[in-house]
């Protein structure tokens, strides 16, 4: 299987970032899931939220995608609306990073016809580490699931024990879980486990290539366009 993954302005590309939209939305709905923060339009021409998307070699498919929300003053990052409906100590945790770059990757997802390959659970987390570095991240946030837990740790996140219940919340509804994330030493990454550091380090000096990766699933020929 091939597949291409590329990083782009949200503003630069409008038409494409409303067709990461409509695949995002596809898929929570398809766990049952209408409104979530990090899938509002707010963001579409704003100049510090890039777009990661997963698409066939000839871009008619979306399979996956993702973004990196910059916190300004004009839009705070989706995850602290989210968490502050049950734990308002988010906003004074964000505050106290001060005047840092900080930001958040959010809106991750796969569609089911890639499920398995590690697109939504690995290899985006790699992509968004590594391109935090190119805008100026100092702290990247996350929000993640259960089942991407694991691998957010190997790229470098730590869970943020102080918020909620141990970093935990139930969100995007009841009876799902997700958990509090940051990278606090986005260029050094000295919590990331040492092949996915090499592996992320490797795509910063090296924004376009072509790569067989091995998922969960088995290998695919992923190309690479991540500069931004």
């Amino acid at each position: 299987m091939i597949a291409k993954i590329r990083a782009f302005r949200s503003p630069d590309d409008v038409e494409t970032s409303l067709k990461y939209v409509d695949g995002h939305r596809k898929v929570l709905e398809s766990y049952g899931v209408k409104k979530v923060t990090s899938a509002s339009v707010e963001w579409l021409h704003d100049p510090q939220t890039y777009v990661v998307l997963v698409e066939s070699e000839d871009g008619e498919k979306i399979y996956g995608g993702g973004r990196i929300q910059i916190r300004t003053q004009e839009m705070k990052m989706p995850m602290e609306d989210a968490i502050a409906k049950i734990d308002k100590g988010i906003y004074q945790y964000v505050d106290k990073i001060g005047n840092e770059t900080i930001a958040e990757f959010c809106g991750l997802f796969n569609s089911k016809e890639v499920a398995g390959y590690g697109i939504g659970s690995i290899f985006l987390g790699r992509i968004g580490v590594a391109i935090a570095t190119q805008v100026n991240v100092k702290y990247l946030m996350a929000l993640c699931s259960p089942a991407t837990l694991r691998n957010c740790a190997r790229v470098g996140f730590e869970i943020i024990r102080d918020l909620g219940n141990n970093g935990t919340f139930y969100y995007p509804k009841e009876g799902l879980i997700a958990t509090a994330l940051i990278i606090k030493d986005i260029h050094n990454l000295p919590s990331a486990h040492e092949e996915e550091r090499e592996r992320i380090f490797d795509l910063r000096l090296n924004p376009v290539q072509e790569a067989i990766e091995k998922g969960p699933k088995g290998e695919m020929d992923i190309i690479y366009h991540t500069k931004l």
